[in-house]
């Protein structure tokens, strides 16, 4: 770098930070469609793993092109399949019980001796109201 120019350098230093950050980015967008892919054997994907590590730049620019195209579709359906999940956690855990459900809990109680017989009954009222 030309000291007569330091505004020159640092600019040349945040490119090629960008650079190092897109890169890394890369990387591991490459390491985690290798492992997220169904159907890959666990053998290719030693075999793709090895070649990233082994020379990073010639196995992903190779992984981008044999298999790229296909990443978004990857990437895609395991964002779906969390949403799914997602939306399923939520669905069971704010479901509001229903009555039944609450006046067998109430009886189960009552059956194990944790509550008396006019708890229950209290318990029923209020459910029932």
């Amino acid at each position: 770098m030309d000291p007569d120019f330091p505004l020159l350098s640092v600019f040349l230093y945040m490119v090629w930070f960008f650079a190092l950050v897109l890169w890394l980015f890369l990387l591991f967008a490459v390491i985690t469609d290798v492992f997220r892919s169904p159907d890959l054997s666990g053998w290719a994907k030693a075999a793709w793993t090895a070649a990233i590590v082994v020379l990073p730049w010639l196995g992903v620019i190779a992984y981008l092109i044999v298999r790229g195209g296909s990443m978004h579709e990857r990437s895609r359906a395991a964002a779906d399949r969390d949403e799914r999940a997602w939306r399923e956690y939520l669905q069971r855990a704010a479901a509001p019980a229903s009555s039944a459900d609450e006046l067998g809990k109430l009886a189960d109680l009552r059956d194990q001796g944790v509550i008396s017989d006019a708890e229950f009954e209290r318990g029923k009222t209020r459910i029932l109201a």
